[in-house]
């Protein structure tokens, strides 16, 4: 059982682990995007996740404790200007796993790790997506039809005799 048990150790010693987190979130950071396997993209979005947070606040101590996660002074950088002006106002949730099918060599699974504000294409295909809805037509159109002299249901009325 795992009762208690909130780390993913992903077969490696503590000091590994923490090395491959932290170069995983380099490399996300300056790419946006990363592939990797299910299980490395869900641990590297429990570590990135609050990094994130602590970077929409840009002072010095926050700066200092992100440099100690991420050891990388152009990601800090990058993260503290680029990525925390995106990611301003949203309340959480800033990365997203994309499942991938399974790699060929050893049929792992693989999934894609992306910062969720840095995809346009996704973001614009979920804006196109929404449901077109229906309303009633407005008073202001019918006023409109009355004032020019013939009203829509005179003019359906003739449409319908003219057959």
């Amino acid at each position: 059982m795992r009762h208690g048990k909130k780390v993913m150790h992903l077969g490696r010693k503590r000091a590994h682990r923490k090395s491959m987190l932290s170069n995983m979130a380099c490399s996300l950071i300056k790419h946006k995007s990363i592939n990797t396997t299910v299980t490395k993209a869900k641990a590297l979005k429990v570590f990135i996740e609050p990094i994130i947070t602590k970077s929409k606040n840009d002072t010095t101590h926050n700066r200092r404790l992100v440099f100690s996660d991420l050891r990388s002074k152009e990601s800090v950088s990058e993260l503290f200007g680029v990525v925390s002006d995106k990611v301003g106002d949203r309340p959480g949730g800033y990365t997203r796993i994309i499942k991938m099918g399974n790699r060929l060599g050893d049929n792992a699974d693989m999934a894609m790790i992306e910062l969720v504000d840095f995809n346009e294409i996704y973001s614009i295909a979920s804006d196109t997506n929404k449901k077109a809805r229906r309303r009633r037509k407005s008073k202001k159109s019918t006023e409109v039809n009355e004032s020019m002299g013939v009203k829509l249901e005179d003019k359906r009325e003739e449409d319908t005799n003219e057959k």
